[in-house]
């Protein structure tokens, strides 16, 4: 069953994220995820006087105390919505187990920040000012589409544009990382979430328009 809530705001006077949720036996609560451990805190909402009870350890405890009166102002008149349950990620390791579908993707893009083919891609391709050249990107992947066997067999056959663009990222991330295995697709769109990310216009724009050529033939 989703838990209804608000959205996740990031709090300041402890390190933690919050967000209000619903309770089954009525009423509302707020809970917080700490960013630097493996624990939660919960305090329950007054129906009438819209204050957060807390309870005696908590109440006890300025600095945590201090954490819910913000969480409160923060989330005061946000909407709930219907969505999976809120995993906070309090170390490098990825794990998208029980969140949504949308907030696994989001987590899964994070996570290939991380990864030896994200970050070998932008040590390739970033210049002297740590921006990366497109340009020459777009050009090297674009080099690699055109000579690949592979390639125009997916475009003889008519394979989607982004079918043919996953497969060569992943070609080429596994090359640039010195990998023999490739990335499965989820995660290959991931990182290819994650690029685009650098660059609204996306990042492979120049690649996109060449495989369309290629299919259009």
């Amino acid at each position: 069953m989703n838990i209804i809530r608000t959205k996740v705001v990031e709090l300041t006077s402890v390190p933690a994220m919050a967000y209000k949720v619903k309770l089954r036996q009525g009423g509302s609560g707020i809970k917080l995820h700490f960013t630097n451990e493996d624990a939660t805190a919960f305090a329950e909402i007054d129906k009438r006087s819209g204050e957060v009870v807390l309870d005696a350890l908590t109440a006890s405890d300025e600095i945590l105390q201090a954490g819910f009166e913000e969480a409160q102002e923060m989330l005061a008149g946000l909407p709930y919505s219907a969505r999976g349950k809120v995993k906070i990620l309090v170390s490098e390791e990825c794990d998208a187990d029980e969140i949504s579908e949308e907030e696994a993707q989001t987590v899964t893009a994070a996570c290939m920040v991380n990864s030896d083919e994200f970050v070998a891609i932008i040590d390739r391709f970033s210049d002297e000012n740590g921006k990366i050249n497109y340009t020459l990107m777009n050009k090297q992947f674009i080099q690699f589409a055109s000579g690949s066997s592979v390639v125009r067999k997916m475009a003889g056959e008519k394979a989607k544009t982004g079918d043919i663009l996953l497969f060569v990222l992943k070609n080429r991330a596994a090359f640039l990382a010195n990998k023999r295995d490739h990335l499965p697709d989820d995660q290959a769109q991931a990182l290819l979430d994650a690029l685009n990310e650098i660059n609204p216009r996306s990042a492979f724009k120049e690649l996109n328009l060449h495989l369309r050529k290629m299919l259009a033939r």
